[in-house]
């Protein structure tokens, strides 16, 4: 059965859902975008998710495509429509649609599409095993707290993962680690979680979020503080959060096994609890 999306306002089959070539999203990547997770048939981190794109579009000064009511109705239509029961929910935003010129264009509307895939999240094998990482130049603009389209950057960085025969790219500026090119990055040292300070040079994972308030609950000592790739290819454990992978473990970078290269047990600690209310959710 062919998915279902949504485009301003429609639901679609996929092969009948376009855009204009005149979407200022086509033409500039002028727009925004978040993944909400899908579990049980229901939405994860769902207002976390809304709140960063409010964010988003409010520092790219682009207003919304509908009300905030609508929004969460289209996506469970989405779920509801394609039956889809784990696996996440694309969402774009753009400027709109208008004649090619860099100026915000007056009369264009934010347009609104969006998509659901199917995903193993809850019995992902990589969790099991550990994924590879490898370093890789930041060569992105420095509005990354912006979750922007434009992810060409990132999109060249997870190539050469894939081609070095690692899942991620973790990527390196001025000699420490940034974030993945589709993940937040962590490592673990002594039972404490390390990971990078929230900035305009790293996205705020919600995830991340969702991560740190369960850390505090439980006793998981976290200290925010940039690290080289040396301290990662040292530490006891490595991990990375997103919202389609949720807490995965990391059992080498660069080549270098960290750890004993196996899922360590406060990356696995973790896991369990976010994978435990994300299934209450």
């Amino acid at each position: 059965m062919s998915r279902i999306a949504y485009v301003n306002g429609s639901y679609l089959p996929e092969a009948e859902a376009k855009i204009s070539v005149f979407d200022r999203g086509f033409l500039f990547a002028d727009g925004v975008y978040e993944v909400t997770p899908i579990v049980n048939g229901r939405l994860v981190d769902y207002d976390a998710h809304i709140e960063r794109l409010d964010r988003s579009l409010g520092e790219l000064r682009m207003a919304w495509p509908c009300s905030r009511q609508e929004l969460r109705a289209m996506h469970e239509e989405l779920v509801k429509r394609n039956a889809l029961k784990e696996g996440i929910i694309y969402m774009q935003v753009t400027r709109g649609v208008a004649d090619r010129q860099f100026n915000f264009p007056k009369e264009a509307k934010s347009s609104l599409v969006a998509f659901p895939q199917v995903m193993v999240l809850v019995d992902n094998p990589n969790a099991r095993t550990g994924v590879k990482v490898i370093t890789t130049p930041d060569i992105r603009w420095l509005r990354r707290d912006i979750k922007s389209v434009m992810l060409l950057a990132p999109v060249l960085g997870k190539q050469e993962a894939y081609e070095k025969g690692a899942n991620e790219g973790w990527m390196v500026e001025d000699g420490f680690v940034t974030e993945g090119t589709s993940s937040n990055a962590y490592i673990v040292k002594d039972n404490t979680v390390i990971t990078r300070p929230l900035s305009n040079r790293i996205l705020a994972g919600c995830t991340r979020r969702a991560l740190f308030r369960l850390a505090k609950e439980h006793d998981v000592k976290i200290e925010e503080r940039a690290f080289t790739p040396d301290e990662a290819y040292a530490a006891d454990e490595a991990f990375l959060t997103s919202a389609s992978q949720f807490v995965m473990p990391i059992v080498e970078i660069d080549g270098k096994r960290v750890g004993g290269g196996q899922p360590g047990p406060v990356t696995r600690k973790l896991r369990e609890l976010f994978l435990q209310e994300a299934q209450r959710d």
